[in-house]
């Protein structure tokens, strides 16, 4: 693609409790495209909800130019939020958005800002990504749209990615893609980026390199199990997948995990539960029912065992 020599105004609307990481992570890259191409390609202007500041999941507080309502003539805009995305209804920003993509702005999202564009509709039609955390939840609440677990999505005039240091990413790929691989890399340099990473590139570690396990078969298992959490497979079935019987896959799981593959294909949709209850409105039957397991009750007892308290409480504490 041909190298843009126009003069883009990006916008980032940054949300209460928005992630810092991820909103420096897309900034610096187009401060240092600028600084490398030593002329500005870039302008951004920051909007909050009062035009005043807004504050990070870490506590800091960040002065902005204007507010959500007072954005104009933007190339692009960016949403910026973090944890608790699902407890505002964004109604002043997502006007905005609306607003600013239908006068021709392009749109995306660093972290959970995805969960924002999908609530505005903009997300409609396109492929999406969000932070690992919020996927479960995006799905739930959009079962229409197209989630991947990528680590971010560039998806003709949607951007978005998985937050976190995914953001330079995605940023240094818009920069490629606007002014060719010389500056991104250029860019990257700066940064002490040694390589750019592909967008179809995982957020995390499969379940096998997380848990540490280098035994191909065990592994196996693992993305199995993390694959069929709705539709629990058998142990048998399990087995047979990866050649062994149920009694073999035991000892291995016994050797290499510490513990049953029973019990820890339960801690898997468990979490999976967990994060349904922090970060959706769905009814704890649909949680149970989502995460594998066809007895409320049990799945209250599964639930209450492992993490001390019942779904209930887990859902009076964090619901939206």
């Amino acid at each position: 693609m041909a190298a843009r020599t126009d003069f883009q105004h990006v916008g980032f609307m940054l949300t209460e409790r928005f992630s810092m990481i991820a909103f420096t992570a897309a900034l610096e890259p187009l401060r240092l495209a600028n600084r490398a191409a030593d002329r500005a390609l870039y302008e951004w202007r920051l909007h909050s909800r009062d035009g005043l500041s807004a504050e990070a999941s870490n506590g800091v507080r960040v002065g902005v130019d204007a507010s959500f309502r007072e954005a104009k003539r933007l190339d692009a805009v960016v949403a910026c939020a973090g944890v608790d995305v699902q407890a505002d209804d964004h109604h002043e920003l997502i006007s905005t958005l609306r607003r600013l993509v239908k006068s021709g702005a392009t749109a995306g999202a660093v972290c959970t800002g995805a969960y924002v564009l999908a609530k505005a509709r903009l997300l409609d039609g396109y492929r999406c990504t969000i932070h690992w955390e919020n996927r479960a939840g995006l799905r739930a609440d959009f079962p229409d749209l197209d989630v991947g677990d990528d680590l971010f999505e560039i998806d003709r005039d949607r951007f978005t990615c998985a937050g976190g240091v995914a953001a330079a990413d995605m940023m240094l790929s818009l920069i490629r893609r606007d002014h060719g691989d010389a500056l991104a890399r250029a860019v990257a340099d700066q940064l002490i980026h040694q390589r750019i990473r592909n967008a179809d590139e995982p957020q995390r570690p499969d379940l096998g390199q997380k848990a540490g396990v280098a035994h191909p078969k065990v592994q196996r298992v693992l993305e199995l199990m993390g694959a069929s959490i709705d539709r629990p497979a058998g142990i048998d079935e399990l087995a047979r997948s990866v050649a062994l019987s149920p009694r073999q896959l035991e000892r291995l799981f016994i050797e290499h995990m510490a513990v049953s593959p029973t019990r820890h294909y339960a801690t898997i949709r468990l979490e999976h539960a967990r994060q349904l209850l922090q970060q959706t409105r769905m009814s704890i039957l649909d949680v149970a029912i989502a995460s594998g397991f066809n007895s409320a009750s049990y799945f209250s007892q599964s639930y209450l065992d492992r993490f001390g308290h019942s779904p209930r409480a887990e859902r009076r504490t964090t619901a939206p």
